[in-house]
């Protein structure tokens, strides 16, 4: 896979992690079977809960530093609070998931990545 595609570029954009080209999601999170282009085999790929991980952290982190910022700057009335970051923060980690697992995926291929079966030892 040395000559492939880059895979956070690949991943980012949700196109196959060896051709560059077909569709990585069949779905919103959901990883398909094959590559529509190269035929490459998508089934293997397993995230795990890898993503959500990072989505929580990374929404988190800007979420809760913003609202604190506005709560020190201005302190307005909580329910003004719930009616800002909640969506904010929603609206975040919905953005997040899909390009992040995106390059989970990518990387997991580009770098060989698998599950350790006790037959491998």
């Amino acid at each position: 896979m040395a000559g492939g595609p880059n895979p956070f570029l690949a991943g980012i954009a949700g196109r196959c992690p060896n051709c560059g080209q077909g569709r990585l999601f069949s779905g919103f999170l959901k990883v398909a079977d094959r590559c529509a282009v190269c035929g490459f085999d998508l089934k293997t790929a397993d995230t795990g809960d890898g993503p959500a991980v990072f989505v929580i952290l990374i929404a988190g982190f800007l979420v809760a530093f913003a609202a604190l910022a506005v709560e020190i700057a201005y302190r307005p009335p909580i329910w003004l609070h719930l009616v800002v970051w909640l969506p904010l923060a929603l609206v975040v980690c919905l953005g997040l998931l899909r390009p992040l697992k995106g390059v989970m995926v990518a990387l997991q291929f580009h770098n060989r990545a698998s599950e350790v079966r006790n037959d491998d030892f």
